[in-house]
């Protein structure tokens, strides 16, 4: 087999105080807060809008931000972002938090379906506003690293290959892909059956007309529905790490050619596909494997490293803190990720991967990195109570109240508890 050498000098571009790779929430969150701080920042996302998984992928909810006994615990600016995604497109936050954390006790969880491409629109406004720069249309190929230090990244666009050199960087492109290519240490996933795609029909259109909501007007066709616990997985069908071009598109037509099995069976003229993803659905691709990996047997437990209190989102009273930990290594020191990309062990990983901690990990990836440049040392060698300082001056809840811990500390998930999930894995 041919071998060849590539090889192309690049000038630099311009130099950052930080480079996010990855426009997804946890990246906007990322670039945002360090832009608020007086740091130059550049993000970079490989497609034309931001958002991700959330817009692009429209997965397009926020996802419980409560304890569903109506204690918030998700804050920061996951709560300012979903009162604003409520503000000009689809607000479905129940009338029990529509003002706030409710005053009596309730079971109804805090939660917000979105309009994904306003909301993408309002991203775009959030970047705008804070200062930072931003390239669309533009991928984050390579980083340049001088031993474990992280120099800066190459790109690919329409400008053809640039080098960007930068202090610190933050890996939010979800499935850790420069990190991966810096040598960093990761741990691959596995992905579900699952593709979701919306049509619209005369039947749909007739209700959005009778009850004046036009989200009546969407229906979904599933190209694989399994769920996140992957129940009913067919046995002759892979599951996908998503780290490979050649799997991706396996996935792709795979799904695509499932829904248009689906519409082959109805009306022609009854119906149409309306949106759909404009990116794999993949959930877990790959992850760091950091300092320390959130587990399940984790719930209730404080860390003093904590750059957040989280929630379960599938389960009532779980309440788990996320380390500093989760998002660095100490072997690379300025190198950080967050969303996604956060280490976490089985169900672990899901708490972290859903669009409310994404944002939280993407702020306290962004105040750690400027903590470490202010202190001009590593980003896992900050001074940790001064991070958690920080951390709540932005409305991040970092330890949860032990009020809120229930008498019964029982953890179970989908019908197992912690003792029966080896490692953390269902």
């Amino acid at each position: 087999m041919e071998t060849i050498i590539f090889q192309k000098r690049l000038t630099e571009k311009k130099h950052y105080d930080v480079i996010v790779c990855g426009g997804g929430v946890a990246g906007v969150a990322a670039a945002v807060t360090a832009a608020n701080r007086g740091r130059s920042v550049l993000l970079i996302e490989k497609s034309n809008i931001l958002g991700g998984l959330a817009t692009l992928g429209r997965i397009n909810l926020f996802v419980p931000m409560c304890n569903g006994r109506g204690k918030q615990i998700i804050f920061g600016l996951c709560e300012k972002w979903v009162r604003m995604s409520a503000k000009y497109g689809y607000s479905t936050i129940p009338a029990e938090w529509a003002k706030g954390e409710p005053e009596e006790y309730t079971e109804k969880r805090y939660t917000q379906r979105f309009s994904p491409y306003i909301f993408a629109f309002q991203l775009g406004e959030e970047i705008k506003s804070s200062g930072a720069d931003i390239l669309l249309d533009c991928m984050a190929c390579d980083p340049v690293m001088e031993g474990n230090i992280c120099r800066g990244v190459v790109t690919e666009s329409k400008s053809g290959m640039e080098y960007y050199a930068c202090e610190m960087l933050i890996d939010a492109t979800g499935d850790c892909d420069v990190l991966r290519r810096a040598g960093v240490p990761t741990v691959a996933g596995k992905n579900y059956y699952t593709y979701g795609v919306s049509s619209i029909t005369l039947e749909s259109c007739r209700e959005a007309l009778e009850t004046g909501d036009l989200r009546k007007a969407y229906r979904g066709i599933s190209g694989g529905g399994i769920n996140l616990f992957g129940d009913n997985q067919p046995a002759d069908v892979p599951q996908w790490s998503g780290l490979t071009v050649e799997e991706v598109t396996d996935y792709l037509l795979t799904m695509q050619q499932n829904v248009l099995e689906k519409l082959k069976a109805t009306d022609r003229l009854s119906r149409d596909v309306a949106v759909m993803p404009m990116m794999p659905q993949f959930r877990t691709t790959a992850h760091i494997k950091g300092d320390y990996s959130l587990k399940v047997a984790d719930a209730y437990r404080h860390f003093d490293d904590s750059v957040c209190a989280i929630n379960d989102f599938e389960h009532r009273d779980h309440l788990f803190e996320v380390p500093l930990r989760t998002l660095c290594r100490r072997d690379y020191p300025n190198m950080l990720t967050a969303g996604r990309g956060a280490d976490g062990t089985g169900y672990g990983w899901d708490l972290l991967r859903v669009i409310p901690p994404a944002i939280l990990t993407g702020q306290a990836a962004a105040h750690t990195a400027c903590q470490a440049l202010a202190e001009k040392t590593a980003a896992a060698a900050v001074d940790i109570k001064k991070l958690q300082t920080v951390l709540e001056n932005d409305n991040v809840m970092v330890h949860f109240p032990d009020a809120y811990l229930p008498e019964d500390r029982t953890v179970v998930i989908h019908g197992k508890n912690a003792a029966e999930i080896e490692g953390g894995h269902l």
